[in-house]
């Protein structure tokens, strides 16, 4: 029993270390003074320095978190509304089931796959509208596609758990739809809500393949320029870039998970509030 354990425990440690060593050397040759080759000579800063005066670096930042903003938004919106229409409306089987069909084609397909048809499907609008000729707009809109079904599947996993006796209650005291919404349905959501835009923000600022084939010249993201400069050779500042990349990512995760549990602790309160006020509204009537 403790050679299985000890077993268990070597393949855990064997696991994080193939998980973060890879991030951790990167870490380290970003501080190395060096510009080529593995072998150490010194500690330095510079990379850094160079990373804040370096324009195009700076440019493919602010155009990776414009992208993942907008697109996180629209996508946020339009997959809880998606989850929230898919789980109300009672559909027969066969449609139920390609409508689940829908909703998982984005992830399982293949990322190139989905660049290909997407640029063909933009150079079929393009002949119709200039604002779809490869630019920030055809960026956007290809990452929301799929972003969507990340979204709408976390929030739909939610809807499949959640207690509906309260809104049944409160439509017995003719509790308008919008009121149950807000006070209720949206609350009890709000945690797999922002669970899903934190899953649909880091898939935007990671994806590489399919904002390959839809960008503009004016839209370069980070990880299209971090492909450019490979052919170039991996350099300290790249090394810099991408662990300000991944400082930023664990701070980001960090902030938000905490920022979901207020939201539970509050949302719970609320809900709870609500509940004891309509058992009242309940015994009076």
């Amino acid at each position: 029993m403790r050679k299985s354990h000890l077993l268990f425990t070597l393949t855990a440690y064997l696991s994080l270390a193939l998980l973060y060593v890879p991030s951790l050397a990167v870490v380290i040759f970003s501080f190395n003074n060096s510009r080529y080759g593995l072998s150490w000579r010194g500690f330095t800063f510079a990379w850094y320095e160079r990373l804040i005066e370096n324009k195009y670096i700076l440019d493919a930042a602010v155009n990776s978190l414009v992208v993942a903003f907008v697109s996180t938004a629209v996508a946020t919106v339009l997959g809880t509304s998606l989850a929230l229409g898919l789980h109300r409306v009672r559909f027969s089987h066969t449609l139920n089931w390609l409508f689940k069909l829908f909703i998982n084609l984005p992830i399982v397909v293949p990322d190139i796959i989905m660049a290909v048809a997407l640029t063909m499907a933009f150079s079929f609008f393009r002949s119709f509208s200039s604002l779809f000729d490869m630019g920030f707009f055809t960026l956007i809109l290809s990452h929301v596609t799929f972003q969507i079904s990340f979204v709408a599947l976390i929030v739909r996993s939610r809807l499949a758990t959640m207690d509906e006796e309260m809104e049944l209650a409160a439509s017995d005291l003719f509790a308008t739809s919008l009121y149950r919404f807000r006070h209720f349905t949206l609350p009890l959501l709000s945690p797999s809500i922002i669970a899903g835009a934190m899953l649909a923000f880091t898939l935007s600022l990671d994806d590489f393949i399919i904002s390959f084939f839809t960008h503009g010249p004016d839209s370069v993201t980070l990880p299209i320029f971090i492909y450019a400069s490979l052919k170039r050779g991996i350099t300290p500042e790249i090394h810099a870039l991408s662990t300000v990349m991944l400082t930023s990512t664990v701070i980001l995760v960090v902030a938000l998970e905490r920022l979901s549990r207020y939201v539970v602790r509050k949302s719970e309160a609320k809900v709870a509030r609500e509940k004891e006020r309509i058992l009242e509204e309940a015994e009076k009537a």
